[in-house]
């Protein structure tokens, strides 16, 4: 059992990553013709702050291991809060994309610090996953990530894309009070910051980067004219990543976590997940305000059913853990992004609004199950020093989906959205989907230690 004044605290922090990354979603048409970029170079605002969250997800839970958890948490508030008030004042494409990069990192540190000191708080004698406090955390990130186009489509709507931002300086506010007083106090530092600069794993980092950014590069450029010189930028970090993280006393991949098969499966399947919903996030808005004509906020809320359900079967998926494990859940989840993403290739310029509620909605309810059932894996199946580090990382494949999906949508999309184009969109993500049931029907059950 988990304090609830802990886990509320936490929660408020952790809805801050999704809130930020799906309001952006009705904003990218605005953003394109206010800075006269195409559609293409907009979503650089989407991979530029996914990019930036999947390193700094695993950086965040390391410094967190190693600084403390509560201070990392309040330090990643801060750095949200300072970036919402600047970024409105841009005064370029390329420094708003940078502002996004840099929001990306405060935002970062919510989860790993947060799962760590739920971890730190849990009064379990058997260490079993404390599911409702992991219910709760994943409540929020469906509450924000549902009102994320719904209340971004209207801050757009009514006062432009800047106002989208000036909501982290106000939830900081709120936020770092409750962390302050709330939060368990951290243990002593074992050393001073100067030896925690000096045990950060840096030459791990840009790795670890070089690895990301190739691929997102390389991905985002299959649309147009491919850069296949970054596929070998991609090769060569991957190779310096794995000698680099061998070596290194506080590596940023910890391979001993990462390299086991059961993890690592987890991680995997996160990311094929993350295709899947960020895929029908970012590429739906795109087509019902280009190709249906719907402006912002109407494309908002009529995609508040993809991330909004997951809230109601939350619950559902919770009990479910506690009573028959994560693996049931996994299997449902991953047969409902199947059936929605098929309903996906069956909209068309003149389907009835209902219909696209009822798509939206297929594709939503799975998200608890996949993300809940996810996250209790992981939790089973990581050793307790490292929650912090391998809770950073399991974020940073939710990034790697995004990237991918973002890939897609500029593929299949291109500049401007099509109803054939989101069929091609929704037969990949119908792919995706089948081989996650796949692997979900086959997974075996015993546990690992």
């Amino acid at each position: 059992m988990v304090p609830r004044r802990v886990v509320g605290t936490i929660l408020l922090g952790t809805l801050l990553n999704p809130l930020n990354s799906s309001m952006i979603a009705v904003a990218l048409v605005r953003l394109r013709d206010d800075f006269g970029v195409s559609l293409a170079t907009a979503s650089w605002l989407v991979s530029a702050f996914y990019l930036a969250a999947a390193v700094g997800q695993p950086l965040m839970g390391r410094i967190a291991d190693l600084l403390g958890h509560r201070r990392v948490f309040c330090a990643g508030w801060l750095l949200v809060a300072l970036t919402g008030v600047l970024a409105p004042f841009a005064p370029s494409f390329g420094w708003l994309v940078t502002a996004r990069a840099v929001q990306a990192l405060g935002t970062s540190a919510a989860f790993p610090a947060g799962l760590a000191m739920i971890r730190r708080s849990s009064s379990d004698p058997e260490g079993r996953p404390p599911a409702a406090a992991l219910g709760a955390l994943a409540v929020a990130a469906s509450v924000s990530a549902a009102l994320g186009p719904v209340l971004g489509g209207a801050l757009v709507s009514i006062a432009g894309w800047q106002a989208i931002f000036l909501v982290n300086p106000a939830l900081a506010v709120a936020g770092l009070p409750l962390a302050l007083r709330h939060l368990p106090h951290d243990p002593p530092r074992s050393g001073g910051l100067e030896h925690i600069v000096r045990t950060i794993d840096w030459a791990g980092i840009a790795f670890f980067t070089g690895v990301l950014g190739g691929l997102l590069g390389l991905l985002l450029s299959l649309a147009e004219h491919p850069l296949w010189p970054l596929a070998a930028l991609v090769l060569a970090s991957a190779i310096g990543l794995v000698w680099r993280e061998r070596r290194a006393s506080a590596p940023i991949v910890d391979l001993a976590v990462a390299g086991n098969p059961r993890i690592a499966a987890v991680y995997a399947q996160y990311a094929a997940v993350n295709i899947v919903f960020y895929g029908a996030f970012f590429g739906l808005p795109q087509w019902l305000e280009e190709v249906r004509g719907y402006a912002p906020a109407e494309a908002g809320l009529l995609l508040l059913p993809v991330a909004g359900l997951g809230i109601v079967a939350t619950p559902l998926a919770a009990r479910m853990i506690d009573r028959r494990g994560y693996r049931l859940p996994l299997l449902l989840g991953s047969l409902g992004l199947a059936v929605g993403s098929v309903g996906l290739t069956l909209v068309s310029d003149a389907s009835p609004l209902w219909a696209i509620v009822a798509v939206s909605a297929t594709l939503g309810i799975p998200n608890a199950f996949n993300n809940l059932g996810l996250q209790a894996a992981l939790y089973e199946r990581t050793p307790a020093p490292s929650t912090g580090a391998a809770g950073g990382l399991f974020q940073t494949f939710r990034y790697v989906g995004a990237i991918l999906a973002t890939a897609l949508i500029g593929a299949f999309l291109g500049e401007r959205a099509t109803t054939s184009g989101l069929h091609e969109l929704a037969a990949a993500m119908t792919t995706v989907s089948v081989c996650l049931i796949v692997v979900s029907a086959t997974a075996r059950r015993r546990r690992v230690a």
